[in-house]
């Protein structure tokens, strides 16, 4: 039996994918790829992971997710920087749910920067 893709629409499995990042084995090389983590983080309930990868100075102290949210898929709208050679990019996205039986959606332009030489979520552009 094969695997069920990423939570975040990348073809490979969960653990190839986010879960590498997730249980802290490497750092999301691209503000996209840590998007991408941070959702299927949201999607598997790792509170944990989306507090170590947000920026310190916008970081709450106490994140609950709500366990009737299911995150069900994740579109890329669009990107700015972000990449290797990159310190600050943005990431727009949509975000699909499902919250007490009704279908829904978040869409955000994030905004990321390197710390400490890693990807953190900063904040979210209006």
């Amino acid at each position: 039996m094969r695997p069920a893709p990423c939570p975040c629409g990348l073809a490979a499995s969960y653990d190839a994918c986010c879960g590498r990042f997730h249980d802290g084995g490497v750092a999301a090389p691209t503000a996209e790829l840590l998007m991408r983590s941070r959702f299927s983080a949201f999607a598997v309930g790792d509170a944990g992971y989306l507090l170590r990868t947000w920026h310190p100075g916008t970081r709450p102290r106490r994140l609950s997710l709500d366990p009737q949210q299911e995150w069900t898929w994740l579109e890329i709208l669009g990107r700015t920087g972000g990449g290797l050679l990159h310190t600050e990019g943005t990431v727009r996205f949509r975000a699909h749910y499902r919250h007490h039986g009704r279908d829904g959606f978040l869409e955000e332009n994030s905004r990321f920067r390197r710390d400490g030489g890693q990807w953190v979520y900063l904040d979210a552009e209006a």
